[in-house]
């Protein structure tokens, strides 16, 4: 299974210098959610790495079938605090890390 960056050049730059060769920087609206249906319905991605503000700009719905999406899991950083990742690791193992 592959990881999947997703966010402006300045976000999956430092994903690439990793060595992840899949990576994706949308342009507007249309693009992101097309990218994002995309990448939910591929099965060789087993991880989204997403820029936090890109995934709060989802609509709802895409959103949260995103946030409730198994594989591929979808993970949101970014430099605000979220706890998008936090819920994401709770689900996933049922316990709460940051108690």
């Amino acid at each position: 299974m592959e990881i999947a960056v997703v966010g402006p050049s300045e976000f999956t730059l430092g994903f690439q210098l990793a060595g992840v060769s899949e990576f994706h920087n949308p342009e507007g609206e249309e693009e992101t959610v097309q990218t994002f249906r995309d990448l939910l319905s591929n099965k060789a991605i087993g991880i989204v790495v997403v820029d936090s503000a890109i995934f709060a700009s989802l609509p709802e719905r895409l959103r949260e079938r995103a946030s409730a999406s198994i594989t591929p899991t979808v993970l949101g950083i970014g430099v605000e605090e979220d706890n998008s990742l936090r819920e994401t690791i709770r689900k996933a193992i049922g316990v709460d890390l940051w108690k």
